[in-house]
């Protein structure tokens, strides 16, 4: 399978990686850290040097309890990055749901967009389906600045998935074809520990719509909540984490620990493919 993201034509028959540039001051993990220019396009690099096979850049956070921005704040934020990482050898992702930031960040050049809204916006669908680029469709309940304080379920993977099967549907229908989507179930955005684990446990049922699944765990609280490790001590568990979500269907994992969550996959690699065996 080839995920078509603008000239890059991605291959899907081992997971991929996408590392995490986060442009904000208040990001759950690395708020802060690439917030100037240089800092940000210098961190993208040295993940593409890792083997980064996407790179996501924010300009707002939407961990729980996050505050919106302006389009115009968002903007400010990303542009430079985006120009400053043209001719980057791997597709740059640009990680929001406002459809000027899209429309902005597609002629800057990017060749994907990570919506979490996944593209409900009549706006923002029609600003994917007229360019050549790839989407990530994620399933949320509620909003980043409330999503954590209630959320309910009768059965949070047949939910995600009955969503996310609507969302393909609407995606297709405005002329996105199917090999532009990427689904995300949205581990973290109005889910409780309990919904997080039962979905990573059901992950498999969403390999079923048809399109590749991106799942992003890394350094999240449900992480915290399991080991008791801060935010920054989370690797060991993101590394596992990753690992499982691929077990059960993942073709992307979206990371901040890049070299390290590569490492990892090559020895799941080599167990996993038809001639563990035989030399490459």
């Amino acid at each position: 399978m080839l995920l078509h993201c603008g000239k890059f034509h991605l291959d899907l028959s081992r997971p991929l990686v996408m590392g995490i540039v986060n442009v904000t001051p208040d990001s759950f993990s690395d708020g802060g850290q690439h917030l100037q220019r240089d800092a940000a396009i210098a961190h993208a690099q040295q993940l593409i040097a890792e083997g980064a096979d996407i790179i996501d850049i924010g300009g707002e956070s939407t961990r729980p309890g996050a505050q919106p921005v302006s389009v115009q704040q968002e903007l400010d934020r990303v542009l430079p990055i985006i120009e400053g990482l043209r001719g980057a050898p791997v597709p740059i992702s640009i990680d929001t749901c406002k459809s000027p930031v899209m429309r902005a960040a597609i002629a800057a050049g990017v060749q994907m967009v990570n919506d979490i809204n996944a593209l409900q916006d009549v706006e923002a669908m029609n600003a994917v389906a007229a360019a050549n680029v790839a989407v990530c469709l994620m399933h949320k309940q509620g909003n980043p600045k409330t999503m954590q304080a209630q959320p309910h379920y009768q059965d949070v993977t047949g939910e995600v998935c009955e969503f996310l099967r609507d969302r393909i549907a609407a995606a297709e229908a405005a002329g996105i074809q199917l090999n532009r989507i990427v689904i995300d179930p949205g581990f973290g955005f109005g889910k409780t520990l309990v919904h997080n684990l039962t979905l990573l446990c059901g992950l498999e049922k969403l390999t079923g719509l048809g399109v590749p699944m991106l799942v992003g765990l890394s350094r999240k609280s449900m992480l915290g909540a399991l080991t008791g490790q801060d935010v920054g001590q989370r690797m060991p568990a993101s590394i596992a984490a990753a690992l499982l979500a691929v077990q059960r269907g993942a073709s992307i994992v979206r990371v901040h620990d890049v070299r390290a969550t590569i490492d990892a996959l090559k020895i799941w690699n080599a167990v996993n493919t038809e001639n563990p065996g035989k030399s490459s």
